[in-house]
């Protein structure tokens, strides 16, 4: 197949390259960088069959050639950058979104939209169910992000109803791995980097926020499933073992063998205003329909992240 991959400079988006490309097809990354990075890509330079096109999505793409799939994975999903960019948030969920589906639509191409546990806000409903309608303060500091994804998918369901585009939607829970950034502002990259520095550990309140976390090779492995199946509906990916932020502190400095302090800090800012109190997926769906569960445990999976955070910080 060739298949495009917007957001393909990213944390995630780099890994599905990788994947695609182990397997034989074409791949276009798009990217236009502002939180991707080349060095996530830099090791396909010159693979015969992996290409880099530098443009925002936001405006209006062209890609020469046939399509078979279209991967939109093209976002601003961390917290320190939505809340700096919070209008570029908006535009990449909806006119990002409209653009590649238009794409998608002239292409004849399948179309997978990258969406997010974030539409379901602080949850008054646990484990979320892909059923469940979410909790979301719209005009909060968050909304940009949850907002974005929301229309996201309302957009991508109506392309597959009225003109008959070939989509999925995949709502992705909290995933980690090589090639997040340091500088990310989320849970995993500040724990482990504080932890690998000797640095306390920070944690909001008392750490009784819940959370999960996906290992980002499980995380491709469902996407690559749910891209292939004939699944329409939201999926959720994630991975159900659930954990305090304080207890996965606790995992982290274990996986580091740091000596570490944890320390409690009261928020003081934007990033946690509406902050989910819980967040943990249901994967009925994935299980069912795509045969799909996490495999890499969490302590295997911080170690890995433990050991490509080291070099980037040496």
């Amino acid at each position: 197949m060739r298949i495009l991959i917007t957001g393909g400079a990213g944390f995630i988006g780099s890994h599905l390259c990788d994947r695609y490309l182990t397997e034989g097809h074409e791949v276009i990354a798009m990217d236009n960088l502002s939180t991707g990075s080349v060095d996530n890509i830099a090791h396909l330079a010159g693979h015969p069959r992996f290409h880099f096109i530098k443009h925002d999505v936001t405006r209006y793409i062209y890609v020469a050639g046939p399509l078979d799939e279209v991967l939109h994975l093209a976002s601003l999903p961390s917290p320190v950058d939505y809340l700096q960019l919070p209008i570029q948030t908006l535009k990449v969920g909806a006119l990002g979104t409209h653009n590649t589906l238009g794409l998608a639509l002239a292409k004849g191409a399948k179309f997978l939209l990258a969406s997010t546990s974030e539409t379901y806000g602080d949850p008054l409903v646990h484990p979320q169910p892909e059923s469940y309608w979410g909790n979301v303060n719209p005009v909060g500091p968050r909304g940009v992000y949850d907002e974005s994804k929301r229309f996201a998918e309302a957009l991508t369901m109506a392309y597959h109803r009225y003109h008959g585009v070939d989509t999925r939607i995949v709502r992705i829970f909290n995933t980690y791995g090589p090639r997040m950034r340091a500088d990310d502002g989320r849970v995993v990259p500040n724990f482990v980097c504080q932890a690998l520095r000797g640095e306390p550990l920070t944690v909001y309140d008392h750490g009784e926020h819940t959370r999960s976390f996906c290992f980002v090779s499980d995380l491709v492995e469902g996407i690559v499933r749910l891209a292939a199946s004939e699944v329409h509906d939201p999926v959720n990916l994630g991975n159900p073992r659930e954990f305090t932020i304080l207890e996965f502190a606790q995992q982290v400095l274990a996986a580091t063998g740091s000596a570490s302090e944890i320390t409690f800090v009261q928020p003081s800012d934007e990033r946690t205003r509406d902050d989910p109190k819980v967040r943990c997926p249901d994967i009925t769906r994935a299980k069912t329909l795509l045969d799909w569960e996490p495999q890499v445990p969490v302590e295997e999976g911080l170690q890995r992240a433990a050991a490509y955070f080291r070099t980037k910080l040496d």
